[in-house]
């Protein structure tokens, strides 16, 4: 009994490590780095969570409609290295976001760079690079 417990212990703990490495994707299979994308926007939206950054801004186009469009960058802890801080975007902030456009055409994208275009200042947020420029 008690060798059938520490198996069912074991089993649940490699699956539980596991879980992250399954949810995590490669940059190749989701951005088409042959399709750089640059966008000047406003913040909708920013969720400072592992594994992940995610941001939201609203591009209005030459006919003036308005797009959300998401932008992946790298991991909380690697963007901090690089000079970010979780409040360093927040809702309503002006941006330009130089990156990559997803594979599958849709309004999303692979954040490299972004500009705050009130301050001027340039921060990386690649993560497909694995280190912040």
């Amino acid at each position: 009994m008690r060798l059938r417990a520490f198996a069912i212990l074991g089993v649940t703990g490699v699956l539980m490590a596991a879980a992250p490495l399954l949810a995590h994707h490669s940059f190749a299979a989701e951005y088409d780095a042959k399709k750089p994308i640059e966008l000047k926007g406003t913040i909708t939206k920013v969720d400072w969570m592992n594994p992940h950054v995610y941001f939201y801004i609203d591009v209005k186009d030459e006919g003036g409609k308005i797009a959300n469009w998401a932008f992946e960058m790298g991991p909380p802890r690697l963007l901090e290295r690089g000079g970010w801080k979780k409040s360093t975007m927040k809702e309503g902030d002006e941006v330009i976001v130089s990156g990559t456009l997803a594979k599958d055409g849709g309004k999303h994208g692979n954040a490299r760079s972004v500009t705050l275009a009130n301050t001027g200042q340039k921060l990386g947020g690649a993560s497909s690079e694995g280190t912040i420029p």
